[in-house]
C-alpha cells in the first residue's frame, strides 16, 4: 500500500471515530503543517502555538474574510479543536508528538476574533467596497 492510500484510509478512520470534524479540517491542518515547516531553516518539531500561527496564515490566505465560517463548517469551533485534530492524527500514527506536547498548547481564547483582522492586508475590490458602503447606509437608516 502506498503512503497516500494509507493516509486516506487513516483519515477516513479518524473522521468516523470523531465525526465532529470533516475531512477537510484534517487536510487543512496538514497544509498548515506544511506552511509551518516551509518557514523553518531546517525541519524540527513544531509547537502548538507555532502551528496555530501557521493555521491563521493559511486560513487568511485561502479563505480571506470567509475563514471563520469555513472552519466552523468543518466543525472547528475554537483553537483547541485544532489540538484535538492534531492529537487524533498522532493517535492514528500520521503525526508524532514530543513528550511535553499537550492539548492546552492550542489554547488561544481570541483565535477566531483575530483570525481575520485589518492587519492582514486583504482588500475589498472597488465593487465590494461600494456594496459595503451601501449596506452601512441602509443600516444607519433603519435605526
Amino acid at each position: 500500500m502506498n503512503y497516500l492510500n494509507d493516509f486516506f484510509i487513516r483519515l477516513d478512520h479518524m473522521v468516523k471515530a470523531d465525526p465532529r470534524f470533516k475531512e477537510e479540517a484534517y487536510l487543512f491542518v496538514m497544509a498548515s503543517i506544511g506552511r509551518a515547516l516551509r518557514g523553518l531553516d531546517k525541519p524540527r518539531h513544531i509547537a502548538g502555538s507555532e502551528l496555530l500561527a501557521a493555521i491563521r496564515e493559511e486560513a487568511e490566505d485561502q479563505f480571506g474574510p470567509m475563514a471563520s465560517p469555513v472552519l466552523h463548517h468543518w466543525g472547528v469551533k475554537n483553537s483547541l479543536d485544532f489540538g484535538v485534530i492534531v492529537f487524533n492524527m498522532v493517535r492514528e500514527g500520521l503525526l508524532s508528538k514530543a513528550n511535553n506536547d499537550q492539548l492546552e498548547d492550542f489554547k488561544d481564547s481570541v483565535f477566531f476574533e483575530n483570525l481575520f483582522n485589518q492587519d492582514s492586508g486583504y482588500q475589498l475590490s472597488e465593487d465590494q467596497d461600494v456594496l459595503k458602503n451601501v449596506l452601512k447606509k441602509q443600516s444607519i437608516m433603519e435605526q
